[in-house]
């Protein structure tokens, strides 16, 4: 069967790597470490935590919250549209909301802020704009620094997908480190799998 598919194509793909590398390292450089160890502290502490994005930042929202399962640090991934519809009841007084939003002004967050803020519960958020409403209404606020999307049209949440999920990797790693968490305990709650295999052997 005869391919397609250009060489330009395949150079266009392999770019990805290197824009996304560079996103990397430039969220890297320039994340604020205090706001980071605010976060940490107020995550490990926190009784529940509820996550919330749109798009391909409500995607990385649901990875984090279940990730937090996985460290049993109780979280659940609330949709902005049942947020305003009963979800945020969730939230009590001393809990922590993370949202994420590239451009911080994600309309459907905006009510969710609101209602955390009435509930005493603190909000963590990850964005590039760390002057939007969202940030503005934020306890912390953890930069993104994102030149390019990866796509032709600097348009699909690619770069910015990257980006928001590697925060929350370093945020989920640095909590299992300040709370010492165990790898007996992952092997307990994620028996499961390669990983729950190999762990529940080395118990032994």
């Amino acid at each position: 069967m005869e391919n397609d598919v250009t060489e330009e194509t395949l150079s266009i793909a392999k770019n990805v790597f290197h824009i996304e590398a560079k996103v990397l390292h430039d969220t890297e450089s320039n994340m604020d470490w205090a706001a980071f160890s605010r976060a940490v502290d107020l995550l490990s502490k926190a009784a529940r935590i509820a996550t919330s994005g749109c798009g391909h930042s409500g995607i990385a929202c649901q990875h984090f919250a279940h990730s937090l399962c996985c460290i049993e640090k109780p979280a659940r991934f609330i949709s902005p549209s049942e947020a305003v519809h009963g979800g945020s009841g969730f939230l009590q007084p001393g809990d922590v909301l993370v949202l994420a939003s590239r451009g911080g002004k994600t309309s459907e967050l905006i009510p969710i802020i609101d209602i955390a803020r009435k509930k005493s519960a603190f909000i963590i958020s990850v964005t590039e704009n760390t002057s939007s409403p969202m940030s503005e209404s934020s306890d912390v606020v953890l930069p993104i620094l994102v030149y390019k999307e990866a796509d032709r049209f600097n348009a699909q949440g690619t770069s910015s997908f990257i980006a928001v999920s590697a925060v929350f990797d370093a945020l989920q790693v640095a909590i299992m480190d300040n709370t010492g968490y165990s790898g007996e305990n992952f092997a307990l709650v994620h028996p499961g799998g390669a990983v729950g295999e190999r762990l529940n052997k080395e118990k032994k």
